[in-house]
Protein backbone atom coordinates (compact mmCIF):
# COMPACT_ATOMS: atom_id res chain seq x y z
CA UNK A 1 0.00 0.00 0.00
CA UNK A 2 2.85 2.41 0.81
CA UNK A 3 4.22 2.37 -2.69
CA UNK A 4 0.97 3.09 -4.50
CA UNK A 5 0.84 6.31 -6.49
CA UNK A 6 -2.49 8.10 -6.45
CA UNK A 7 -4.25 7.55 -9.75
CA UNK A 8 -6.27 10.70 -9.16
CA UNK A 9 -4.96 13.21 -6.63
CA UNK A 10 -8.17 15.20 -6.98
CA UNK A 11 -10.44 12.32 -5.99
CA UNK A 12 -12.97 13.72 -3.51
CA UNK A 13 -13.77 11.55 -0.50
CA UNK A 14 -17.20 9.98 -0.93
CA UNK A 15 -18.99 11.47 2.10
CA UNK A 16 -17.26 14.87 2.10
CA UNK A 17 -19.25 18.09 1.89
CA UNK A 18 -19.77 18.84 -1.79
CA UNK A 19 -18.04 21.99 -3.03
CA UNK A 20 -15.97 22.26 0.15
CA UNK A 21 -13.09 24.75 0.01
CA UNK A 22 -10.59 21.90 0.49
CA UNK A 23 -11.52 20.57 -2.95
CA UNK A 24 -11.73 23.97 -4.61
CA UNK A 25 -9.20 26.34 -3.07
CA UNK A 26 -6.61 24.52 -0.98
CA UNK A 27 -3.17 23.98 -2.63
CA UNK A 28 -3.19 20.62 -4.36
CA UNK A 29 -0.19 19.33 -2.42
CA UNK A 30 -1.97 19.71 0.93
CA UNK A 31 -5.44 18.55 -0.10
CA UNK A 32 -4.82 14.86 0.73
CA UNK A 33 -3.66 15.83 4.23
CA UNK A 34 -6.67 18.06 4.81
CA UNK A 35 -8.85 15.16 3.70
CA UNK A 36 -6.95 12.83 6.01
CA UNK A 37 -7.72 15.21 8.90
CA UNK A 38 -11.39 15.30 7.81
CA UNK A 39 -11.33 19.07 7.27
CA UNK A 40 -13.66 18.49 4.32
CA UNK A 41 -16.05 16.74 6.74
CA UNK A 42 -16.45 19.26 9.57
CA UNK A 43 -19.25 17.35 11.27
CA UNK A 44 -16.62 15.21 13.01
CA UNK A 45 -14.96 18.04 14.91
CA UNK A 46 -18.35 19.57 15.66
CA UNK A 47 -19.44 16.35 17.34
CA UNK A 48 -16.18 16.24 19.31
CA UNK A 49 -16.44 19.91 20.27
CA UNK A 50 -20.05 20.15 21.36
CA UNK A 51 -19.76 17.98 24.52
CA UNK A 52 -16.87 20.23 25.60
CA UNK A 53 -19.09 23.28 25.19
CA UNK A 54 -22.02 21.60 26.97
CA UNK A 55 -19.76 20.80 29.89
CA UNK A 56 -18.36 24.34 29.97
CA UNK A 57 -21.90 25.72 29.98
CA UNK A 58 -22.96 23.41 32.82
CA UNK A 59 -19.88 24.52 34.76
CA UNK A 60 -20.85 28.15 34.21
CA UNK A 61 -24.32 27.46 35.61
CA UNK A 62 -22.94 25.62 38.64
CA UNK A 63 -20.31 28.28 39.37
CA UNK A 64 -22.67 31.23 38.93
CA UNK A 65 -20.78 32.64 35.93
CA UNK A 66 -22.68 34.65 33.32
CA UNK A 67 -21.37 32.56 30.46
CA UNK A 68 -18.92 29.76 29.68
CA UNK A 69 -15.30 30.87 29.78
CA UNK A 70 -14.59 32.25 26.24
CA UNK A 71 -10.92 31.22 26.45
CA UNK A 72 -11.96 27.67 27.27
CA UNK A 73 -14.44 27.60 24.38
CA UNK A 74 -11.74 28.78 21.97
CA UNK A 75 -9.21 26.24 23.26
CA UNK A 76 -11.76 23.46 22.98
CA UNK A 77 -12.43 24.49 19.37
CA UNK A 78 -8.75 24.34 18.42
CA UNK A 79 -8.27 21.11 20.32
CA UNK A 80 -11.32 19.46 18.77
CA UNK A 81 -10.18 20.23 15.22
CA UNK A 82 -6.63 19.04 15.95
CA UNK A 83 -7.59 15.89 17.83
CA UNK A 84 -10.37 14.97 15.41
CA UNK A 85 -7.73 15.17 12.68
CA UNK A 86 -5.22 13.16 14.69
CA UNK A 87 -7.79 10.52 15.61
CA UNK A 88 -8.99 10.22 12.03
CA UNK A 89 -5.44 9.92 10.75
CA UNK A 90 -4.69 7.19 13.29
CA UNK A 91 -7.93 5.41 12.42
CA UNK A 92 -7.13 5.53 8.70
CA UNK A 93 -3.64 4.16 9.24
CA UNK A 94 -5.06 1.24 11.22
CA UNK A 95 -7.95 0.66 8.79
CA UNK A 96 -6.26 1.31 5.45
CA UNK A 97 -6.70 -2.28 4.24
CA UNK A 98 -10.31 -2.53 5.45
CA UNK A 99 -11.13 0.87 3.96
CA UNK A 100 -10.02 -0.36 0.56
CA UNK A 101 -12.83 -2.94 0.67
CA UNK A 102 -15.68 -0.50 1.41
CA UNK A 103 -17.16 1.67 -1.34
CA UNK A 104 -17.56 4.79 0.83
CA UNK A 105 -14.04 4.65 2.31
CA UNK A 106 -11.85 3.39 -0.52
CA UNK A 107 -11.52 6.99 -1.79
CA UNK A 108 -9.79 8.09 1.44
CA UNK A 109 -6.19 9.31 1.03
CA UNK A 110 -4.46 6.16 2.31
CA UNK A 111 -6.36 3.37 0.52
CA UNK A 112 -6.48 5.45 -2.68
CA UNK A 113 -2.72 6.05 -2.51
CA UNK A 114 -2.83 9.84 -2.19
CA UNK A 115 -0.74 9.65 1.01
CA UNK A 116 1.78 7.05 2.12
CA UNK A 117 1.62 5.50 5.56
CA UNK A 118 4.87 7.10 6.76
CA UNK A 119 3.67 10.54 5.66
CA UNK A 120 0.38 9.98 7.45
CA UNK A 121 2.21 8.97 10.64
CA UNK A 122 4.26 12.18 10.62
CA UNK A 123 1.09 14.19 10.03
CA UNK A 124 -0.51 12.38 12.97
CA UNK A 125 2.35 13.44 15.27
CA UNK A 126 2.07 17.08 14.15
CA UNK A 127 -1.66 17.19 14.90
CA UNK A 128 -1.19 15.48 18.26
CA UNK A 129 1.39 18.09 19.25
CA UNK A 130 -1.15 20.84 18.55
CA UNK A 131 -3.65 19.01 20.75
CA UNK A 132 -1.03 18.67 23.50
CA UNK A 133 -0.23 22.38 23.34
CA UNK A 134 -3.93 23.13 23.86
CA UNK A 135 -4.27 20.65 26.72
CA UNK A 136 -1.33 22.19 28.59
CA UNK A 137 -3.27 25.46 28.91
CA UNK A 138 -5.61 23.86 31.47
CA UNK A 139 -5.19 22.91 35.13
CA UNK A 140 -3.29 19.80 36.22
CA UNK A 141 -6.37 17.66 36.73
CA UNK A 142 -7.77 18.60 33.34
CA UNK A 143 -4.44 17.68 31.73
CA UNK A 144 -4.50 14.24 33.36
CA UNK A 145 -8.14 13.69 32.37
CA UNK A 146 -7.35 14.76 28.82
CA UNK A 147 -4.40 12.38 28.55
CA UNK A 148 -6.60 9.52 29.75
CA UNK A 149 -8.80 10.02 26.68
CA UNK A 150 -6.05 8.50 24.55
CA UNK A 151 -6.93 5.02 25.81
CA UNK A 152 -10.32 4.67 24.03
CA UNK A 153 -8.94 6.58 21.03
CA UNK A 154 -6.10 4.07 20.71
CA UNK A 155 -8.23 0.93 20.91
CA UNK A 156 -11.28 2.02 18.89
CA UNK A 157 -10.04 1.15 15.37
CA UNK A 158 -9.43 -2.46 16.43
CA UNK A 159 -12.83 -2.92 18.06
CA UNK A 160 -14.48 -3.14 14.62
CA UNK A 161 -12.84 -6.53 14.30
CA UNK A 162 -13.93 -8.02 17.64
CA UNK A 163 -16.91 -6.14 19.16
CA UNK A 164 -20.49 -6.35 17.86
CA UNK A 165 -21.06 -2.68 18.83
CA UNK A 166 -17.69 -0.88 18.43
CA UNK A 167 -19.62 2.42 18.59
CA UNK A 168 -19.63 1.96 22.38
CA UNK A 169 -15.85 2.48 22.42
CA UNK A 170 -16.18 5.37 19.99
CA UNK A 171 -18.64 6.88 22.46
CA UNK A 172 -16.08 6.67 25.27
CA UNK A 173 -13.68 8.71 23.12
CA UNK A 174 -16.03 11.20 21.47
CA UNK A 175 -17.89 11.95 24.72
CA UNK A 176 -14.71 12.81 26.64
CA UNK A 177 -15.27 16.54 26.24
CA UNK A 178 -18.28 16.21 28.55
CA UNK A 179 -15.73 15.79 31.34
CA UNK A 180 -13.27 18.41 30.16
CA UNK A 181 -15.38 21.56 30.37
CA UNK A 182 -16.32 20.83 33.97
CA UNK A 183 -12.88 19.78 35.21
CA UNK A 184 -11.30 22.83 33.51
CA UNK A 185 -13.38 25.07 35.80
CA UNK A 186 -13.54 23.09 39.06
CA UNK A 187 -10.39 20.97 38.90
CA UNK A 188 -12.39 17.83 39.78
CA UNK A 189 -15.07 15.55 38.41
CA UNK A 190 -18.53 15.74 39.97
CA UNK A 191 -21.83 13.99 39.36
CA UNK A 192 -23.12 16.47 36.73
CA UNK A 193 -20.04 15.90 34.56
CA UNK A 194 -20.24 12.12 34.93
CA UNK A 195 -23.95 12.08 34.06
CA UNK A 196 -23.28 14.34 31.08
CA UNK A 197 -20.54 11.95 29.98
CA UNK A 198 -22.90 8.98 30.18
CA UNK A 199 -25.59 10.81 28.25
CA UNK A 200 -23.10 11.84 25.59
CA UNK A 201 -21.88 8.26 25.15
CA UNK A 202 -25.48 7.18 24.47
CA UNK A 203 -25.84 10.07 21.99
CA UNK A 204 -22.67 8.97 20.15
CA UNK A 205 -23.80 5.35 19.90
CA UNK A 206 -27.15 6.53 18.52
CA UNK A 207 -25.86 8.93 15.89
CA UNK A 208 -23.01 6.67 14.78
CA UNK A 209 -25.45 3.81 14.29
CA UNK A 210 -27.33 6.11 11.90
CA UNK A 211 -24.02 6.88 10.17
CA UNK A 212 -23.23 3.17 9.84
CA UNK A 213 -26.41 2.61 7.80
CA UNK A 214 -24.40 3.74 4.75
CA UNK A 215 -22.00 0.78 5.00
CA UNK A 216 -24.11 -2.20 6.08
CA UNK A 217 -23.68 -4.23 2.89
CA UNK A 218 -19.97 -3.49 2.43
CA UNK A 219 -19.30 -4.08 6.14
CA UNK A 220 -20.83 -7.54 5.87
CA UNK A 221 -18.59 -8.39 2.93
CA UNK A 222 -15.46 -7.02 4.61
CA UNK A 223 -16.29 -8.56 7.98
CA UNK A 224 -16.44 -5.18 9.73
CA UNK A 225 -18.65 -5.12 12.81
CA UNK A 226 -20.99 -2.21 13.50
CA UNK A 227 -24.02 -1.40 15.62
CA UNK A 228 -26.11 -1.05 12.44
CA UNK A 229 -25.36 -4.67 11.55
CA UNK A 230 -25.83 -5.84 15.12
CA UNK A 231 -29.22 -4.19 15.67
CA UNK A 232 -30.51 -5.07 12.21
CA UNK A 233 -34.31 -4.81 12.04
CA UNK A 234 -34.37 -3.50 15.60
CA UNK A 235 -32.18 -0.57 14.63
CA UNK A 236 -34.73 2.24 14.96
CA UNK A 237 -35.82 1.00 18.37
CA UNK A 238 -32.21 0.67 19.54
CA UNK A 239 -31.38 4.19 18.37
CA UNK A 240 -34.51 5.43 20.11
CA UNK A 241 -33.36 3.80 23.36
CA UNK A 242 -29.90 5.34 23.01
CA UNK A 243 -31.34 8.78 22.35
CA UNK A 244 -33.85 8.42 25.19
CA UNK A 245 -31.07 7.50 27.61
CA UNK A 246 -29.01 10.41 26.32
CA UNK A 247 -31.76 12.96 26.92
CA UNK A 248 -32.55 11.52 30.37
CA UNK A 249 -28.94 11.50 31.58
CA UNK A 250 -28.16 14.95 30.18
CA UNK A 251 -31.35 16.27 31.75
CA UNK A 252 -30.31 14.79 35.10
CA UNK A 253 -26.88 16.40 34.75
CA UNK A 254 -28.49 19.75 34.05
CA UNK A 255 -30.76 19.50 37.10
CA UNK A 256 -27.88 18.55 39.41
CA UNK A 257 -25.85 21.48 38.10
CA UNK A 258 -28.68 23.83 39.05
CA UNK A 259 -30.04 24.49 35.58
CA UNK A 260 -33.25 26.51 35.36
CA UNK A 261 -36.06 26.75 32.84
CA UNK A 262 -34.03 27.97 29.86
CA UNK A 263 -31.55 25.13 30.13
CA UNK A 264 -34.26 22.53 30.55
CA UNK A 265 -36.04 23.91 27.49
CA UNK A 266 -32.75 23.41 25.66
CA UNK A 267 -32.62 19.80 26.83
CA UNK A 268 -36.23 19.31 25.70
CA UNK A 269 -35.57 20.75 22.25
CA UNK A 270 -32.46 18.58 21.99
CA UNK A 271 -34.54 15.52 22.86
CA UNK A 272 -37.18 16.51 20.31
CA UNK A 273 -34.55 16.81 17.60
CA UNK A 274 -33.27 13.31 18.41
CA UNK A 275 -36.81 11.91 18.32
CA UNK A 276 -37.31 13.48 14.90
CA UNK A 277 -34.19 11.70 13.62
CA UNK A 278 -35.53 8.34 14.74
CA UNK A 279 -38.91 8.96 13.12
CA UNK A 280 -37.36 10.04 9.82
CA UNK A 281 -34.75 7.29 9.60
CA UNK A 282 -35.08 4.93 6.64
CA UNK A 283 -32.56 2.13 7.13
CA UNK A 284 -32.50 1.50 3.36
CA UNK A 285 -31.52 5.09 2.54
CA UNK A 286 -27.80 5.70 3.09
CA UNK A 287 -27.86 9.27 1.78
CA UNK A 288 -30.76 10.16 4.04
CA UNK A 289 -28.98 8.57 7.00
CA UNK A 290 -25.94 10.75 6.33
CA UNK A 291 -28.14 13.84 6.41
CA UNK A 292 -29.70 12.80 9.73
CA UNK A 293 -26.26 12.07 11.16
CA UNK A 294 -25.02 15.53 10.18
CA UNK A 295 -28.07 17.15 11.75
CA UNK A 296 -26.68 16.25 15.17
CA UNK A 297 -24.55 19.38 14.96
CA UNK A 298 -27.76 21.42 15.07
CA UNK A 299 -29.13 19.31 17.92
CA UNK A 300 -25.95 19.88 19.90
CA UNK A 301 -25.92 23.62 19.25
CA UNK A 302 -29.52 23.88 20.44
CA UNK A 303 -28.55 22.24 23.72
CA UNK A 304 -25.49 24.44 24.15
CA UNK A 305 -27.41 27.65 23.47
CA UNK A 306 -30.09 26.63 25.97
CA UNK A 307 -27.51 25.95 28.69
CA UNK A 308 -25.55 29.13 27.92
CA UNK A 309 -28.74 31.21 27.99
CA UNK A 310 -29.62 29.67 31.34
CA UNK A 311 -26.25 30.69 32.79
CA UNK A 312 -26.76 34.27 31.63
CA UNK A 313 -30.35 34.50 32.90
CA UNK A 314 -29.45 33.07 36.30
CA UNK A 315 -26.52 35.46 36.61
CA UNK A 316 -28.67 38.48 35.74
CA UNK A 317 -31.42 37.45 38.14
CA UNK A 318 -29.04 36.75 41.02
CA UNK A 319 -27.14 39.97 40.33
Amino acid sequence: MDGVTAPDAEHRVADAVRGHWVDRRAPRAVRPYLRLARIDRPIGWWLLLLPCWWSAALAAIASGAAYPDPAHLALFFIGAVAMRGAGSTYNDIADRDLDAQVERTRSRPLPSGQVRTRQAALFLVAQALVGLAVLLQFNRTAILVGIASLVPVAIYPFMKRVMPVPQAVLGLAFAWGALMGWVAVFGRLDAPALLLYGGTIAWVVGYDTIYAVQDIEDDEIAGIRSSARFFGRRMRGAIGLCYGASAALIGAAAILAGTGLAGLVGVGLFAGHLARQVLRLDTRDGRGALGLFRSNRDAGLILFLGLAADALIRHLVSG
